[in-house]
């Protein structure tokens, strides 16, 4: 009875250094399956700006992944990681598409814009030039004007005119971005002068 009772005793202590042996091979796999998915999201930086629900996800499902390899759930944790992976893998590629797509709309709404812009200005500059000019040639400035503000329009036009002399180059170029920043920064100084003049934008 006694060496049964040692013999049964004896399998429970072979079988639970089995169970073990067991969790401590499945450990480092499951280790190595969290760090490929953290290393997976590590790759995709615009996942946060373009991605953010989907990488939430990702970053919620890999909690969990963690959670279970805190309690020692090495087999959940690599029946798991698999699909997890192909998820985080897939953040990069998302973020991209999405760059592509907000760039392209981006793109477009700076072309109306310039668009809108490239119409109206010159037209303006022109007018506040031949304003100018006339106003130089007269003896006496209108009672609204003060020659201190006329000395601020002249350098206010010489300015937008250069500004719009890089506008032109930018959008030539193909820099957009460029082209509208400084369209908007003649569109600034021409209502200026326009409205130093008692002038309204045609």
């Amino acid at each position: 009875m006694k060496t049964r009772s040692a013999f049964t005793a004896f399998l429970s202590m072979a079988f639970a250094a089995l169970l073990l042996v067991g969790c401590a091979n499945q450990m480092e796999p499951a280790k190595k399956a969290i760090a490929d998915i953290e290393a997976a999201i590590a790759a995709a930086p615009d996942a946060s700006q373009y991605v953010p629900d989907q990488l939430q996800a990702v970053s919620s499902k890999l909690a969990d992944l963690k959670a279970k390899f805190d309690q020692k759930d090495y087999k959940g944790v690599l029946a798991a990681a698999p699909a997890l992976l192909t998820e985080a893998q897939g953040l990069a590629g998302a973020a991209a598409s999405a760059k592509e797509a907000a760039m392209a709309a981006e793109l477009e709404a700076m072309n109306a814009e310039w668009a809108a812009l490239s119409a109206s200005l010159p037209a303006a500059v022109e007018a506040i030039e031949s304003r100018v000019n006339i106003l130089s040639k007269s003896k006496k400035l209108p009672a609204n004007l003060d020659a201190a503000t006329f000395e601020s329009v002249k350098t206010g036009l010489a300015d937008a005119k250069s500004l719009w002399e890089q506008a032109t180059a930018a959008q030539a170029s193909g820099n957009m971005e460029a082209a509208v920043t400084a369209a908007r920064q003649v569109k600034e100084k021409a209502d200026a002068a326009l409205a130093a003049l008692g002038m309204t934008a045609g």
